[in-house]
């Protein structure tokens, strides 16, 4: 990721869902429109992240995996839930 991240999160070492929800309290004392790096070493975030953003108003900007470390980029959102 090419920009660098207003807020950055490190899960690792954190068990499902602990990733997530962790994630999700950093984002709501967020701006919309910043950006949240998400450091994570649980395989199931892979699938966490990617049901999340379905399911809520912010975006994967990208995410990648490298030797059991998973990274998210994820833009907040003006709000949280779908309308």
């Amino acid at each position: 990721m090419s920009q660098a991240p207003d807020c950055r999160l490190d899960a690792s070492g954190l068990s499902c869902p602990l990733p997530l929800l962790k994630a999700k309290q950093a984002l709501a004392g967020m701006q919309a429109g910043q950006l949240l790096e998400v450091i994570a070493t649980d395989a199931g975030s892979w699938r966490d992240f990617e049901s999340f953003v379905e399911h809520s108003r912010h975006t994967l900007i990208e995410r990648e995996a490298s030797e059991g470390v998973y990274r998210y980029w994820l833009r907040k959102a003006d709000g949280e839930a779908l309308a």
